[in-house]
């Protein structure tokens, strides 16, 4: 396990201001509109999967996934590592997540679980202080579930052997709590046609619609799609398939050039639930 220096210190907003407003008002009421798009379901969520792009862009998709999603206490928040840096498996070992709604605390116990069963998972901040996929979504989870902890996990490996005893270690922490879950940052493809982004997110969104962890990390590679939260997304629904899911329900899909009006180069936007079985 590696230690990680100044492992108390807060973790700063890295893009408040860029992806999203600065302002807390602004930011809550914003973020409380987007949250009405959706119908918050009875049964706990295991997992929530939604875009991390500029709120004007991916703001509604990704306030209809989480408004329609029954939050769980601690979240293991999952996300793609895009600066590349930090560890392959890092989980954040500092303090708390600030954002301009106030600070996210972690779940340390839970998170000292994780780094105390393997060496995979190394204690790290370097992967996080600037990536924003985790960051964008905090707002979010802040205002669904005001009581919420977080574990926050970088994922940048594509070993299967990794990816799988990753999944396997967070089904048994999220069978051990039954008040947690997963929210697994993830846009899907980048900067090609609106027609041909949603041929490809359509296939690779059947297999996360039939939580074949496996079949979705062998498509996206097979067929260029450049989902970016491909890995954790892998590893989140290896995690479960152990817990006994078979299938999620896509939210909204939607892509940046229904905002931008340019339909040449887009990126796509999906919001996916699967409920606790």
């Amino acid at each position: 396990m590696k230690s990680a220096t100044n492992s108390a210190a807060l973790r700063t907003p890295a893009v408040a201001g860029q992806f999203y407003t600065a302002n807390p008002q602004a930011l809550r009421e914003e973020v409380e509109a987007y949250l009405q798009r959706g119908t918050r379901r009875t049964a706990r969520t295991l997992l929530t999967m939604a875009p991390h792009a500029g709120y004007m862009y991916s703001g509604k998709t990704a306030g209809c996934a989480f408004g329609s999603s029954n939050l769980a206490h601690t979240i293991y928040l999952l996300g793609p590592n895009h600066t590349g840096r930090g560890a392959p498996i890092s989980v954040w070992s500092g303090g708390d997540w600030q954002t301009p709604l106030g600070a996210v605390p972690v779940n340390t116990q839970a998170r000292d679980e994780l780094l105390a069963s393997s060496t995979f998972f190394e204690a790290d901040t370097l992967a996080h202080l600037d990536e924003h996929s985790l960051e964008v979504l905090l707002p979010f989870i802040q205002v669904a579930n005001p009581a919420a902890k977080i574990v926050p996990i970088a994922i940048a490996t594509s070993n299967q052997e990794t990816l799988a005893f990753v999944g396997a270690v967070l089904a048994s922490a999220l069978q051990k709590n039954p008040d947690s879950g997963i929210v697994v940052s993830s846009d899907m493809s980048h900067y090609i046609s609106a027609e041909e982004a949603k041929k490809l997110d359509t296939l690779a969104l059947s297999y996360v619609q039939s939580v074949d962890a496996l079949g979705l990390l062998s498509a996206v590679s097979r067929n260029n799609i450049s989902m970016c939260g491909v890995l954790p997304m892998t590893a989140a629904l290896l995690a479960c398939e152990t817990l006994g899911a078979t299938k999620a329900e896509l939210i909204e899909y939607t892509n940046s050039g229904v905002v931008s009006g340019d339909a040449s180069q887009v990126v796509g936007y999906a919001g996916a639930i699967i409920d606790r079985p």
